[in-house]
């Protein structure tokens, strides 16, 4: 089990997914591809058929307190337009569309999302800790505590937050340092499930495979992530996706298993899930979604 055990009913989706399948696929923003847009609800459903395990996904407040899916500062890409949905009303998001979507769709509302999935779905909620004042508490209406894993850098304001906050969602933050590592143990006030490690070059202290078994010796989770990000700056020692899908599979997505990663975070759920079943024996989770009949009774029930 991982995580504290004050919180193991809280953790018990988590830890059955794990149970299950090792290491999880964490889908980056979903799955994006063709004329469905990344951070969306479709994209999510995309991300799970491929296989994804957990989906990733952004939040942005509107100026009038609306939550919808989207990476602030990818406006220019999703809308053509030179816009901060942040400074936007709600009703301005919602008469948006992106440039290529399948059916003339419409930014997603977080709302849509956690009463389209309530259930068994796990998300990594990236993105949104600047927000968790009011966030948290929206999320509380839904009852899907056990679903949503909290995401953030190590600070202190945000640690606090969550120390208030009275349902303790499961909590993996960004370590950039071992003294980040250091500063997340032990707190009982925080759902700490795991760490996610970020390391530029295999001679970073987060590269070293004693930081991992430290990480299980203290019951927690290691996230290590596969993305290629814009920037060009590695998120773990190189061993990436892009090494992955281009190169030898072995030397990125293999080279992060042996590492001891619980979580690869990818934007290639698809390959993934087909390497990890190939070198692991471990077949992909199988999402069937609910019917609306059922989903609504589920709801009323």
């Amino acid at each position: 089990m991982f995580g504290q055990m004050q919180y193991r009913n809280v953790n018990a989706l988590f830890n059955a997914h794990l149970a299950q399948r090792t290491p999880l696929i964490a889908a980056h923003r979903g799955t994006g591809l063709g004329n469905v847009q990344e951070n969306t609800a479709d994209a999510v459903e995309a991300a799970l058929r491929q296989g994804a395990d957990m989906v990733e996904f952004d939040v942005v407040r509107s100026a009038d307190g609306v939550f919808f899916l989207l990476h602030d500062g990818y406006e220019r890409h999703a809308f053509d337009l030179d816009v901060d949905l942040r400074t936007l009303r709600a009703e301005e998001i919602r008469a948006l569309r992106y440039r290529w979507t399948r059916h003339d769709a419409p930014v997603t509302e977080l709302g849509a999302v956690f009463e389209r999935f309530r259930g068994e779905v796990l998300f990594n909620v990236d993105r949104s800790w600047w927000y968790w004042d009011d966030l948290l508490p929206f999320a509380d209406r839904y009852d899907m505590a056990g679903q949503l894993v909290l995401k953030s850098p190590v600070e202190e304001v945000w640690l606090e937050k969550l120390r208030r906050h009275p349902v303790k969602y499961p909590f993996i933050p960004m370590a950039r340092s071992l003294a980040d590592v250091d500063a997340v143990l032990g707190d009982p006030d925080v759902n700490l499930v795991g760490v996610e490690l970020l390391a530029i070059g295999e001679d970073d202290a987060l590269a070293r495979p004693s930081v991992v078994r430290d990480l299980h010796g203290a019951g927690l989770v290691c996230l290590l992530n596969a993305l290629n990000l814009a920037n060009g700056v590695p998120l773990f020692a190189g061993h990436d996706d892009h090494t992955s899908v281009f190169g030898d599979p072995d030397d990125g997505w293999g080279w992060l298993m042996e590492h001891g990663a619980d979580i690869i975070q990818t934007d290639w759920p698809d390959l993934l899930a087909r390497y990890r079943q190939q070198v692991r024996g471990t077949l992909p989770r199988q999402y069937h979604r609910r019917s609306e009949p059922a989903a609504r009774a589920r709801r009323t029930g």
